[in-house]
């Protein structure tokens, strides 16, 4: 039973290996493919992490900047916050739309600006409920420590609200990217796409544990068999002796 849970457990990796290798390259594909129209309300039903996330998308709109949430993050520029600001379409559905990033302590450079126009680009991501890290979101205090898109409508009184937001891609300036987050400038672009894969390991360790099993088995079963075949000859030698 042990050798077969073991070898069922290497089979399970392997077949864990093929789905991460085929979500890899569903990935690569979207985030590298021409950006299509964001899902529209006739399809969110159908906007899953499987079908859609990292899809590169377009959308234009209004951006409502009195109405941006500032969400807690740890980027590769350090501490700081991600600003998800809602892009009002022309047909009313509303798309929360995370600029960037600005570090700890900077102020956004729209706070206070009136609602503008914009085209944006980036990659769609799926809502984050529940909080962060030991952190739950407190939508009465306005701190947010994970994107959960429906809670920031909620909070923000938005209508029609898409239920995914999207990374804007990194915009074309010559400042860099420390320097526009310290300035309160939004950093877009900084999406992590990464995807652990250690399943071949876990799958060659479950196998090699079988191999140990049925070793040990192997093993154990001719010592067994060479003490059973000992213990017959000694019998037999004394019976030899006492008809003697």
């Amino acid at each position: 039973m042990v050798f077969l849970g073991f070898l069922a457990l290497g089979a399970w990796q392997v077949k864990r290996l093929f789905w991460k290798l085929d979500l890899i390259e569903r990935v690569d594909r979207r985030v590298h493919a021409a950006a299509i129209a964001a899902p529209g309300p006739d399809v969110w039903r159908n906007v899953t992490a499987d079908s859609y996330e990292y899809q590169h998308v377009r959308l234009s709109g209004t951006f409502l900047y009195a109405k941006t949430a500032r969400v807690q993050a740890l980027s590769r520029l350090g501490a700081g916050f991600w600003l998800l600001t809602p892009l009002r379409g022309a047909d009313g559905v509303t798309m929360l739309v995370n600029r960037g990033f600005i570090a700890a302590g900077a102020r956004d450079e729209k706070e206070g600006a009136a609602d503008a126009p914009a085209d944006v680009a980036g990659l769609l991501r799926i809502s984050e409920p529940h909080g962060g890290f030991l952190r739950k979101n407190d939508a009465a205090g306005d701190r947010w420590y994970s994107r959960d898109v429906q809670a920031i409508a909620a909070s923000r009184q938005l209508e029609r609200v898409a239920p995914y937001f999207v990374d804007a891609e990194a915009s074309d300036t010559v400042a860099s990217e420390q320097q526009r987050a310290a300035n309160g400038q939004a950093v877009g672009g900084l999406t992590v796409i990464s995807f652990p894969n250690n399943h071949l390991v876990y799958a060659l360790t479950w196998f090699g544990l079988a191999i140990m099993t049925a070793g040990a088995m192997f093993w154990i079963r001719r010592d067994e068999k060479r003490r059973l075949s000992a213990n017959g000859k000694n019998k037999d030698g004394k019976q030899d002796r006492d008809a003697g």
